[in-house]
């Protein structure tokens, strides 16, 4: 199981490195949008301080919560637990199931991470960005990362859900979270065709506006449909991608880049 898990942790480093360098040089390549926030000083602070948080997430993530999901689901394969284990399901057809039901999950999570006041204390250091780019989806508190880890351990263990299924989800979950988080320049065509499989930047960047409605809206990370069955699909920003604030309106500036104030965040009163 060490050796696997050994494994597990490079094959996640090696996939976060090629897709993060990716999405980097696209993003110099053919930037979205050209905002203040996102060139210049204040995008080094960003970079830095949001690097430094998937650094330090990644740390406490590693002590107190080592095996992670992938550990959860050797755990429960060495003892025949889950549903899975119990109906006697092709591992071919659960992994399937396993993959989508972990997706859902994790939308449903994001949704509670609005909704329930504790949750949003955490969740709102991610909004507190107001640029938007591929290190804005590494820009999670070590508290959220925690919680959403145990979450998806109680889904891996209930359904016994096949390893190499968490693998790949917890691999394309990081990936998806930099892609639609990314300031890339999609044609609109194509844009409109992805959207049928999977959350564009466009997208996902409308739920990172300062607008309410907005904001409670296209909470997806893998795939776009749960938001579309659920009723909160926004199609585009009311401002326009060009004309949108991005953020949170109580919390502007170069505040919002500084690593202590992340660090912080959940821990001052609700605005």
């Amino acid at each position: 199981m060490t050796s696997f898990l050994f494994s597990e942790a490079a094959i996640r480093l090696f996939a976060f490195i090629g897709i993060f360098a990716t999405m980097a040089l696209y993003e110099l390549w053919s930037p979205r949008l050209e905002r203040s926030e996102m060139a210049g000083a204040l995008k080094s602070r960003r970079w830095f301080a949001n690097l430094s948080m998937v650094l330090i997430s990644s740390a406490v993530l590693r002590v107190v919560f080592p095996a992670a999901a992938v550990g959860a689901a050797l755990w429960a394969d060495a003892r025949g637990w889950g549903l899975f284990h119990a109906v006697g399901v092709h591992p071919t057809l659960a992994g399937a199931i396993a993959f989508v039901v972990l997706d859902f999950a994790v939308w449903l999570e994001h949704v509670a991470s609005h909704k329930i006041p504790f949750l949003w204390r955490i969740h709102r250091m991610h909004h507190a960005d107001n640029g938007f780019d591929v290190t804005t989806g590494l820009r999670f508190h070590p508290l959220e990362i925690l919680l959403s880890m145990f979450w998806k351990a109680v889904i891996v263990i209930a359904l016994g859900a096949p390893v190499l299924a968490v693998l790949l989800f917890e691999i394309v979950l990081n990936g998806t979270s930099m892609f639609n988080h990314s300031n890339i320049n999609i044609p609109s065509r194509l844009d409109r065709a992805l959207r049928c499989i999977v959350v564009t930047p466009d997208m996902h960047r409308v739920h990172h506006s300062t607008i309410m409605r907005e904001t409670d809206s296209n909470y997806g990370f893998n795939f776009p449909f749960w938001d579309r069955l659920f009723g909160t699909y926004t199609a585009q920003p009311r401002l326009g991608h060009e004309g949108m604030e991005i953020g949170l309106l109580e919390y502007r500036g170069s505040l919002t880049a500084r690593l202590l104030w992340m660090l912080t965040l959940p821990f001052r009163a609700l605005r």
